[in-house]
């Protein structure tokens, strides 16, 4: 289990529990994110460096932050598109969530609800600010 800093940039990334929860990747050990096709989407995904902190959110019928990872490596073409436009990041997990976070937090809490997950809701990848983040670590940990 890593600590969180200030300095270090974070996104949060949004997949579908039933075809890649973040059971998976704490399974798996690391992944490859991939999949990410929308234009503002994929200029967020391009900003990840490798030791970003990475919050995984479960949407589809959950709808909550549940864990933490870890990139593991720079945005780099998708080996399996042949379109130079599309990226991907490896992704090593760091830990569950002791308390998932719902969307109804973001929703109603200060300093969450000017996440982009709020305002953008088809957005699969964005950014977080220092204070973003921080606020969704103080709700996950209780």
């Amino acid at each position: 289990m890593r600590g969180y800093a200030d300095d270090v940039p974070s996104f949060l990334f949004k997949t579908e529990p039933t075809e890649y929860s973040y059971a998976h990747l704490a399974r798996h050990g690391r992944t490859m994110w991939n999949g990410v096709s929308n234009a503002l989407a994929l200029i967020y995904l391009r900003q990840v460096r490798k030791g970003d902190s990475i919050v995984i959110y479960h949407s589809g019928g959950e709808k909550r932050a549940v864990g933490l990872a870890i990139a593991s490596s720079n945005p780099y073409p998708d080996p399996k598109l042949k379109d130079p436009k599309r990226v991907v990041v490896d992704l090593e997990p760091d830990r569950a969530l002791a308390n998932p976070v719902p969307l109804a937090i973001f929703k109603t809490d200060a300093v969450l609800r000017t996440v982009d997950l709020v305002r953008i809701s088809r957005l699969s990848v964005m950014p977080l600010t220092a204070a973003q983040l921080k606020r969704l670590l103080q709700h996950a940990e209780g």
